[in-house]
């Protein structure tokens, strides 16, 4: 295994509000999305949660042995998340500080882990599955 990409996004209709969130990765034989609705939550705590996802989803693809080998770069369109996952912010809120340990400790399970941040217009993909998952949850919901 070598370098692995992963875009990650997590979004919320209002701030709390319906989320979702959205991944894909890429690398040697590897191109996959996904998206997901989460349920009730932030903007930045659902952009955690694709990181999250996005650290045990790829772990399962390639499995535990490749994952040691590999060097994930992880492209997420926020920039207080990049920051705060960089050492560069202050992490406040108790639950966010929660899901940063939770990465913390999955990044031990591969080689190398960096987190760049990206314009949301280069998060394309990301963003489509996240309104993807949202759209099919809250059509859903039907009018009763």
């Amino acid at each position: 295994m070598s370098k692995i990409i992963v875009y990650t996004d997590g979004g919320a209709r209002g701030n709390p509000g319906p989320a979702g969130i959205g991944v894909v990765i890429k690398g040697e034989g590897l191109d996959k999305k996904y998206g997901e609705y989460i349920g009730e939550t932030t903007n930045n705590e659902a952009e955690y949660q694709a990181l999250i996802f996005a650290l045990k989803k790829t772990k399962s693809l390639i499995g535990k042995k490749n994952a040691k080998q590999a060097e994930l770069e992880c492209f997420l369109d926020s920039e207080l998340v990049v920051k705060q996952l960089n050492h560069q912010y202050k992490i406040e809120k108790e639950k966010k500080k929660k899901f940063f340990i939770q990465i913390w400790n999955l990044m031990l399970d591969y080689k190398k882990v960096v987190f760049s941040h990206i314009l949301r217009e280069e998060n394309k993909e990301a963003d489509k599955m996240v309104n993807l998952a949202l759209d099919k949850k809250l059509s859903q919901r039907g009018l009763f």
